[in-house]
C-alpha cells in the first residue's frame, strides 16, 4: 500500500524523463527534508511500501537521498486542513476527517482527468478515449496540495500524466461511500402558505437577478406569482421567454383561450377541475406552466386551486406507507384524445408511476397525477386491485383536505407559474367570459436557465481552487453539474 502523508512540499509533476518520479519529502519536525530521486520504472510494476507521517515515498525502485539543505530548499509550511490520501491496487483513498473518508477506483480517477488534454476546457466535452484506459491502471504516486488531489499516471515509455482533482470536486462526487448531503432547498406547504405565497414584480423579472429570484421561488415552493404584468398577450409571452424556449403542444405554442372548447379539453369549459399535474399523456410532461388571467367580465368563480403534491406525498407516505408504495411502483397509462387530429399516450404507455423517486438519492422527483386522463388499468396484478383502488382513494383525500389546498383568485395583471412536475392545480366553476394565456416551458429549459442563474449570483461551482487559470466569461470545468 503507498501511504501519503501531508502536507509536503510539491513540485508540479508533468512528464520527467526516463518515467522518474520525483518529489520533495519533509522529514519529521526538526528533521532535515529530502529530495527523493527514484530511478526509471520501466514496466510500471512496483511494490507499495507504508508511507505514514515520516513523509516520504517508499517503491521498487533504488533511492538516492539529497538532503534539502544542499538543493537551498526552504521547510514548506504546513497545512493541517489538506486531507490525506493513500493509495492501493485499486482505489485511492482520501481521509477528509477521522470519521469522513472517500474512496475512488483508480480508473474512474483517470477517467475523470480535465487536464486540457483530456477535456476540452471551451467546449466541456471529454477529449479522453476511455476505452483505451488500462482496466488495472494504477497511480506511479499521489499526493495532496491546496490545490487538490495530485496523482501522476503511468504514461508512454518517456512521459507520465499529471492530473489534479479539486477537493471540494471530489467531495461533491463521491461514490464509495456516498457523502452527498446537500440539503434540499424544498419547502413543502400546506394551505397556510396563503399567508405568504412567493411572489416577485414583473419589474424584477427583467433584470438577471429578479429572474434568477423568480425561478428560485419556484425551485423552493413550486410556484411563484408575478404581479404588475401588463394585462397582454405579448407581454406575457416576452415573460415566458425570459426562461426559456416556450414548449409547443397540441394547444399550440403560446395558446390563448375562453370555455369555448375549441380544443377537446375541459379546461376549455366552465366546468371545476380537480387537482392535477398536465400532460400525463406525454412521455415527457412540460416542466412549467405559465397562466395570465386577461380578463373575466360578466361572470364569477374561477378561484385558482394550488396543491404541494410533494406535501402530500410525504402525509401519504407517513400515514400509509404501504399505500405510498404503490403509488411510487404502479405505472398509470394516460391519454389524450379528445383531438381527432392527435391520440397521444406515454412511450411505453405503462411505464410511469404517479410518484417518481430519484433512484440513488430516493428523494421525491416527480408527481404525475390527472384522474381525468387515466386509460384503463388493465396491468395491475389480481391481488393488488383492490389495494390500488383504496391507495388512490386514500392519495385523493389527502389532495382534497382543506390543509392542503391554497385556493387564490387571480387576477389582470399577475401571472401564475407552477412547476408541473411538483404542484397540482384546479380551478373551481364559473360563469361569465373569462379570457386566459399562457405557455408550456421544458423541464430543461427551465433547470438550464436556473443553473446558469445559479452560476452568475451564487459562484455555487466557484472556489479558489477552480477558478485559476479560468477565463471570466468561461465555464469552470470542475462545476459541479459537468
Amino acid at each position: 500500500m503507498l501511504r501519503v502523508g501531508f502536507p509536503k512540499l510539491h513540485i508540479p509533476l508533468r512528464s520527467w524523463p526516463n518515467g522518474t518520479v520525483k518529489h520533495f519529502s519533509r522529514s519529521a519536525p526538526g528533521k532535515l527534508s529530502s529530495l527523493i530521486i527514484s530511478s526509471e520504472i520501466g514496466s510500471h510494476q512496483w511494490t507499495h511500501a507504508s508511507l505514514t507521517r515520516s513523509r516520504f515515498i517508499s517503491s521498487a525502485a533504488t533511492k538516492e537521498v539529497v538532503y534539502s539543505e544542499q538543493l537551498g530548499v526552504t521547510e514548506p509550511r504546513v497545512h493541517s486542513d489538506i486531507p490525506i490520501a493513500n493509495a492501493d491496487e485499486r482505489k485511492v483513498s482520501i481521509l477528509w476527517s477521522p470519521q469522513c473518508w472517500s474512496r475512488f477506483h483508480h480508473i474512474w480517477l483517470r477517467d475523470h482527468c480535465r487536464c486540457p488534454d483530456c477535456f476540452h476546457p471551451i467546449t466541456k466535452q471529454r477529449l479522453l478515449n476511455t476505452f483505451e484506459i488500462p482496466a488495472d491502471i494504477k497511480p506511479i504516486h499521489v499526493q495532496g496540495s491546496t490545490d487538490g488531489l495530485e496523482v501522476v499516471w503511468p504514461g508512454t515509455s518517456t512521459e507520465s500524466h499529471s492530473s489534479v482533482y479539486p477537493w471540494t470536486w471530489l467531495q461533491a462526487n463521491t461514490y464509495d461511500p456516498a457523502l452527498h448531503t446537500t440539503p434540499s432547498r424544498k419547502v413543502l406547504w400546506g394551505s397556510k402558505i396563503e399567508k405568504s405565497p412567493p411572489s416577485v414584480t414583473y419589474t424584477e423579472v427583467m433584470d438577471d437577478k429578479g429572474l434568477y429570484k423568480w425561478l428560485t421561488n419556484v425551485e423552493t415552493f413550486g410556484f411563484c406569482s408575478v404581479s404588475g404584468v401588463p394585462a397582454t398577450p405579448e407581454a406575457t409571452e416576452e415573460l415566458c421567454e425570459r426562461i426559456g424556449f416556450i414548449r409547443e403542444t397540441q394547444y399550440g405554442k403560446f395558446w390563448e383561450f375562453t370555455a369555448d372548447l375549441s380544443k377537446g379539453d375541459t379546461a376549455y369549459t366552465t366546468m371545476a377541475l380537480g387537482a392535477h399535474t398536465d400532460n400525463t399523456y406525454f412521455t415527457d410532461p412540460c416542466g412549467l406552466q405559465l397562466f395570465h388571467l386577461l380578463s373575466h367580465t360578466e361572470g364569477s368563480g374561477g378561484a385558482t386551486l394550488l396543491v404541494d403534491g410533494f406535501y402530500v406525498a410525504a402525509l401519504m407516505k407517513e400515514l400509509h406507507p404501504k399505500f405510498h408504495d404503490l403509488l411510487s411502483r404502479v405505472p398509470i397509462p394516460a391519454h389524450a384524445a379528445g383531438e381527432p387530429s392527435a391520440l397521444y399516450t406515454p412511450s411505453p404507455p405503462a411505464m410511469y408511476p404517479p410518484l417518481r423517486y430519484h433512484p440513488s438519492s430516493k428523494e421525491l422527483v416527480q408527481v404525475r397525477w390527472n384522474n381525468d386522463d387515466r386509460s384503463v388499468m388493465s396491468h395491475l396484478p389480481p391481488d393488488e386491485v383492490e389495494e390500488w383502488y383504496q391507495a388512490i382513494k386514500i392519495w385523493n383525500e389527502l389532495l382534497t383536505k382543506p390543509d392542503s389546498e391554497y385556493w387564490v383568485q387571480l387576477s389582470p395583471g399577475t401571472v401564475l407559474t407552477v412547476d408541473n412536475h411538483r404542484v397540482l392545480h384546479g380551478r373551481s366553476a364559473f360563469d361569465g367570459k373569462r379570457r386566459v394565456c399562457g405557455a408550456y416551458i421544458g423541464i430543461d429549459e427551465y433547470r438550464s436557465k436556473l443553473a446558469v442563474l445559479k452560476e452568475k449570483f451564487d459562484g455555487a461551482d466557484d472556489n479558489s481552487q477552480n477558478k485559476a487559470g479560468r477565463p471570466e466569461d468561461s465555464r469552470s470545468i470542475w462545476n459541479f453539474n459537468l
